[in-house]
């Protein structure tokens, strides 16, 4: 699949100069045109196809899933973040369709599932531990949890949180720590708060 290059012409790469690498993983009309794409240095020029091939030989072992039930635009920071962090996946619970604005693109890159209900998502989740993370009475603090590996982190629709048969699927419920008046904090927020929590237990520094 070749993406077309937005005309931002300040980001990115313009046209490669002749001749062409002989590269099986670039884009022609890329090499041609310019690869003016959000990705990074290593990946300029190559298909979206080969973007994601390399991507999946190095995936971390966490996934993340949040629930979708009045269409809930947070999902496309969550789909960023958790490509930004290589997770495995990303789990829509509940509506297929949401906003993919916020995600600027990231999707083509990030593995994106659909399950129909939290049963769905038992069923789906079956090689990972599903933790969930909201700020409710007797959640266990997120800043000094362990982390299973092969976590998957488990957020609420914004503004109601997590149902209760999405709590009653999760292993365990750890909670962040605020400071301030307000008593919730944005649910893409806490999604990348908590995918940097498993990411300084379990990952190394990036090689490049």
């Amino acid at each position: 699949m070749t993406e077309a290059s937005p005309p931002d012409e300040t980001v990115g790469v313009g046209p490669h100069p002749t001749p062409w690498p002989d590269d099986p993983r670039l884009d022609p009309v890329l090499l041609e045109h310019g690869d003016r794409r959000n990705v990074v240095d290593r990946y300029r020029y190559w298909t979206v196809e080969a973007i994601v091939a390399d991507l999946d030989t190095r995936r971390h072992g966490f996934a993340v899933a949040i629930e979708n039930w009045r269409h809930d635009l947070n999902i496309g920071t969550v789909v960023r973040t958790a490509n930004a962090f290589l997770a495995r996946e990303v789990v829509i619970v509940g509506r297929r369709r949401w906003n993919r604005r916020g995600a600027m693109v990231t999707d083509r890159y990030q593995h994106v599932a659909h399950v129909p209900d939290v049963a769905g998502l038992v069923a789906h989740a079956a090689d990972y531990v599903i933790v969930a993370v909201d700020n409710l009475p007797g959640a266990l603090p997120l800043e000094s949890a362990g982390l299973p590996h092969n976590a998957l982190l488990l957020f609420g629709q914004e503004g109601s949180g997590l149902t209760d048969e999405a709590r009653a699927a999760a292993t365990v419920t750890y909670s962040i720590a605020q400071y301030g008046s307000t008593r919730s904090i944005n649910a893409g927020v806490a999604a990348g708060i908590a995918m940097h929590a498993w990411i300084r237990q379990h990952a190394d520094a990036p090689a490049d």
